[in-house]
This record gives C-alpha cells, structure tokens and sequence, in this order.
C-alpha cells in the first residue's frame, strides 16, 4: 500500500521561537481577507466610475456599440497569453486581477491624470493644440505604462510563488494591457459612433470602421506590446539571485522606460505627416512584435527543456518514474495525459493530472533556480511542499504520464549483429527502460521511452544507476560523479558528487 513519503520538520521561525511559548497573532490588516476585501472594493469602484464617466462622454448608445465592437479582440488576446503560459499555469485569480486592474484602476488613473495634465499644459501656455499633442505623445504614454505597471509591480511582491520568469511577466503584463485596450476602445469607439450620428456618415467610409480598422484589426496588439516590455524585466527580475538588488531594480525599470518610448512613438506617429503612421507601423511595430513572439515562444521552449533536465534528479531518488520528465517536457505528452486520464477516469482525474503537470514544473523551475544560487530561503520548504503535492496524486498521474510517454516517444532504430545473436540482442540483460542503456542496447522489443537518448543527456543523467536502481540502495558499474545529492544511488568510488541545496533527496518508503 501506498503511503506518504516521511518529511522533515519544517525549520524554525528565524527568530526562534516566542519568549512565552504562544505564538503571536497578525494584525488584523495583515490577514489574506482583509487585503482581498481592500482589493476587490478598490477594483469594484474604480470599474463603477470609469463605467460612469465612459457612459457620460460617448452616450448610452455610443457605449452599447463600442462595448461590443471593444469585446472582440479580447478572448483571442488572453487565449494567446494563456498559451504561453502552458508550461507552467498560474492561478486565474491572477489573471482576473490583471484584467480588472486594467480594465477599471488603470484605465481610469489614465483618464483623470490625462485630463488633469493636458487642460494644465492649455492654460499654462495657452495654446491647446499644442497641449493635445504634448498630451498625447508625453502625458499619456509616461502615465498610462506607469498605471499598467502597478499590477505587474503587486503580482510580483505578492504573489511572488507565480511569478518565476519572463513567460509569468510577459503573461500579467499582456492581461493587464489588454483590460486597458478594452476600456479606451470603449470610449474611441463609442465616441466614433457619436460622431457619425451628428454627421450622418455610415458604412465603411464612418469614422466608426476607420477607428475600428485602426485600433482592433491592425493594432490590437498594441497596448499589449508595450507592457510586455515591462513584464520582461520584472521576469528578468525575477530570475535575479537575492543579492542582486541593483539588476532587480534596474531591470524593470529599464523596461518601463522602453514602453513609454514604444508608447510615445506610436502615439506621436500621426504628426510625422500623412504617412506616419503606416511608416511607424511597418518599420517598428511589426517587427518588435515578431522580436517579441519570437522570444517569448523561444523562453516557452526553454522552459519545457528545463523540466526535461531537471526532474531527472528527482527520478534517481524514487519520486519520478522514468517516463515523467521526458513526458512532462513535452506539451503533447502533458495534452494526451490529460485526455487519458479524462476518459478512463473522468474529469477530476483529468484536473489532478493537470494539477500534478503543474506541481512538476515549478518543481523543476525551483530546482533550477537552487542550482544557480538564486533560491530564496524557503526552498527546503517549497520543495517538500511540491513532492508532497505530487505524492499525492501519483497514483492517478503517473499511468496517465507513462501512456503518454509511450504515445510520443520517437521510434529508436534498433540494428542487430552482423553474427547471428540467440535471444536479446547486445548487452542488455533486461527491459531497456530498466537498463538504461544507451544507443539501442538492451530488449529491442521493450518500450522506447525509457531508452536515454530520449529521456536526456547520457552523460548526465542516462547511466543505468539513475534509472535502473530502486530508490535508496546502491548501484555498481556505471555510476558517475555527479551526484544531485543523492550520491548513494551512484555506486561506491565516485566521490561525493555535487550537492545542490536541498540537499540528499529523502527517497519515499517503499510502495508495497
């Protein structure tokens, strides 16, 4: 029978224990309600007045018309951020935060520090062309990146566990931008209409389609691709070791700075004569946004790749069979578990599978970041946290993970002897997959996935001690130096091996 595998204590308070033995309570501003209460009131009055001062300026009608042509770009916009945020989900409460934020708070700091600024620059120099434009060009972007910013700022500091890279600041950052766009087309297209119904134009040649043709169909991806600027370097931020206070505050900052200048040329566009705008568009908006797709796919990639050399380590201790980390660093695998489990089990099952994908790769995520020295002080504690997650749902994730390791295993060429061979062929003594050997060796009629070429690299992790031996015993022929800070599943003579901070991997109690 199954049971859970032994933790250690969780350490101590760092400033030890109480002086009376009672611990002590949070204030009441510092429980989680309190600080959602505040949120969720602050989000639900900001969306109460933007929604009062949209309806006033472009009308009932105007409003109703510009809501729905503003709703369209939307979910194709946030199914492109979740997309990129496969490998590793984040909670939607994030998302819906990032959206409200953008859509309500941001918005309408934008809409008073906008309308503040330009009627002061009118009066103060007494010429409101000029004020609209410095308004437009400097005002808005400085104020309107600096709005967006914030709920990429609060994830960031708050919910610090979900926010590990560039792929999370790409995502929060893009939500956020994309609530905001969805406001100001409300109000560009609302007030469109308005115009058209005092001038009597419709069709194609009304204001209305040329904003709409403007601002949802060639550039709804505008807004976006200015605060994702910024999500890159709180991403790059997040990466950064603890000591590195100045990148971690340089960084972001540079990146805001960039999305107001992107932000400012776009808007500025329209003065550079009759054809700059398209001239902007062509020559800077296409390709920063190809730069950027092409870097956030690239960072996607790289992310499913750590899974694959990471989780290994966690196999060599018996928390992972085999099959998981080639499975798990692969989003077809992680799609035909999912379905596996869905339809030999049903939909919770499905929900744990995907429960435990997601347990997985922050695991992996968190043993990279150890390697690299940039853990935090709680990563003996995250760590246990995740193998416990994923213990407890091994028993539904791992057949569904090994099904789909089988499923998209690539075929290995297995050639036999030019002599004639009874029985295996080579020197396997067993089941490739419990071998571990490399380049064909072993049972040719045994499962593929569990050969090394394709599960990592055979120098690092494909020796047979890695696979082949049960968890906690010791292992004898192959083993090499570098250890994951289990050296005993490694075999006698190889040194102590590389220590990583978690130090030895506790192997779980036998299943039987």
């Amino acid at each position: 029978m199954a049971i859970s595998p032994p933790f250690p204590p969780y350490p101590p308070h760092p400033g030890g224990a109480p002086e009376d033995g009672v611990l002590r309570h949070a204030h009441w501003w510092q429980h989680r309600w309190v600080r959602y209460g505040a949120l969720i009131t602050l989000l639900t009055l900001s969306g109460l007045v933007i929604l009062a001062l949209v309806r006033e300026q472009t009308g009932t009608e105007g409003f109703l018309v510009g809501l729905g042509l503003a709703v369209l770009p939307v979910p194709l916009l946030v199914a492109a951020f979740r997309w990129l945020d496969r490998v590793e989900p984040g909670p939607w409460r994030n998302l819906v935060f990032a959206f409200a934020w953008g859509a309500c708070a941001a918005a309408l700091i934008a809409i008073i520090a906008n309308s503040f600024a330009t009627r002061w620059i009118a009066t103060a120099t007494a010429d409101p062309s000029s004020a609209d434009t410095l308004g437009a060009t400097v005002i808005a972007p400085i104020v309107e990146e600096s709005a967006k910013a914030a709920a990429v700022l609060l994830v960031f500091l708050f919910r610090r566990r979900d926010f590990t890279g560039i792929v999370d600041g790409v995502v929060i950052a893009g939500v956020t931008a994309t609530g905001f766009a969805f406001t100001e087309n409300i109000l560009y297209l609302g007030t469109a209409f308005g115009t058209d119904q005092l001038t009597g134009d419709t069709g194609i040649a009304s204001v209305t389609a040329a904003t709409f043709f403007v601002r949802v169909i060639m550039s709804p991806f505008a807004h976006p691709l200015f605060t994702v600027l910024t999500g890159i370097g709180f991403g790059v931020a997040a990466l950064s070791g603890d000591r590195q206070h100045l990148r971690r505050v340089l960084v972001p900052l540079c990146g805001l700075l960039l999305a107001m200048g992107m932000h400012a040329l776009w808007n500025g566009s329209s003065s550079f004569g009759e054809f700059g705008f398209f001239a902007v568009y062509a020559a800077f908006m296409v390709p920063a946004f190809g730069l950027l797709t092409w870097l956030v796919v690239w960072t996607r990639q790289r992310e499913l790749r750590t899974v694959r050399e990471e989780l290994p380590a966690y196999t060599a201790a018996g928390w992972l069979t085999p099959a998981e980390p080639f499975a798990l660093g692969s989003m077809r695998a992680r799609r035909l578990a999912r379905e596996y489990a869905g339809r030999h089990l049903g939909k919770p099952a499905a929900r744990e599978v995907a429960r435990y994908e997601a347990y997985a790769t922050s695991l992996a995520f968190l043993r990279h970041r150890g390697r690299r020295g940039r853990a935090g002080a709680d990563f003996l504690v995250r760590e246990r946290e995740l193998l416990n997650e994923l213990w407890r749902r091994k028993d539904v994730a791992r057949p569904a993970l090994d099904h789909a390791a089988r499923m998209t295993a690539p075929p290995v060429r297995v050639t036999a002897p030019p002599w004639p061979v009874y029985g295996v062929y080579g020197y396997g003594q067993g089941p490739a997959h419990a071998q571990g050997h490399t380049a064909g060796f072993g049972n040719p009629t045994a499962p593929v996935y569990g050969s090394p070429p394709v599960y990592g690299s055979p120098p690092v992790y494909g020796s047979p001690p890695v696979y082949g031996s049960p968890p906690g015993q010791p292992s004898y022929g192959y083993g090499h130096g570098y250890g994951y800070g289990y050296p005993a599943a490694h075999g006698p003579g190889n040194g102590p091996g590389t220590r990583y901070p978690s130090g030895p991997y506790p192997a779980p109690h036998p299943h039987q």
